[in-house]
């Protein structure tokens, strides 16, 4: 799992550190060193937002959506910084080992962008991050295999609505697609990937529907909490 170092240092040449959005001199790499010891030295812990809504599967995130970690995920997801997928990819895979466990088979399912969102980002930014993930356990011995049992419904933007509103239009979001088959016996841990979670209502939204298709996720495996959580 390791190499973050050489992950970032493939990357072309931005303006400013992706970490800390500051034109560093002699800056060479999409991270500056302080920033990529920042990210190496994040650990994973289990979270869960208080109150948990009903059918969030245990939850893991790599560290707290503050410093570098959040300015590498806004450099991703809103300034196309695309070439973050994969060490951002790797970071994920260091978590799905820590919620999981010992390695296993793993069928690795991320919550899918709606269609405005993945045209506005040039494509599906956790699908990339699934795949760079899956490559990364992969190289390191597991079974894996991404999955998308799951399409995601248009919805309102979440800045213009109360919790209640963004509990609503969570629950709407997703629906499986129509060729997704049952898991049947003798299947692979689901692991379900989000990039954040900060009420868990999204990732509740997506479990319910994979639980009833036969795809019940044992754990949540996320990059960054928001820091108003109980950790455990």
């Amino acid at each position: 799992m390791s190499g973050l170092w050489a992950d970032l240092a493939d990357l072309v040449l931005p303006t400013t550190c992706a970490g800390c959005r500051e034109r560093r001199p002699g800056l060479r790499h999409g991270v500056c060193p302080a920033c990529v010891a920042a990210l190496e030295a994040l650990r994973p812990l289990s979270v869960r937002p208080t109150p948990a809504p009903s059918g969030l599967p245990p939850c893991v995130a790599l560290g707290p959506y503050a410093g570098p970690l959040r300015e590498a995920l806004l450099a991703y997801k809103d300034h196309g910084r695309h070439g973050l997928a994969r060490p951002l990819g790797a970071l994920l895979a260091e978590v799905v080992a820590a919620a999981v466990g010992g390695a296993r088979p793993l069928a690795l399912v991320p919550v899918p962008d709606t269609a405005a969102a993945a045209r506005s980002r040039y494509g599906d930014h956790l699908d990339r991050l699934a795949r760079h993930c899956a490559a990364r356990l992969a190289r390191s011995g597991w079974v894996v295999r991404v999955h998308r049992p799951l399409r995601a419904l248009p919805r309102p933007d979440s800045v213009t609505l109360d919790s209640a509103g963004r509990a609503a239009a969570a629950e709407a979001a997703f629906r499986p697609r129509p060729t997704t088959p049952g898991r049947g016996g003798g299947a692979p841990v689901v692991v379900l990937l989000d990039d954040i979670v900060t009420t868990g209502v999204t990732l509740a939204a997506a479990a319910r529907v994979l639980t009833a298709t036969g795809w019940a996720p044992s754990v949540a495996a996320v990059l960054a909490a928001t820091e108003k959580r109980h950790h455990s």
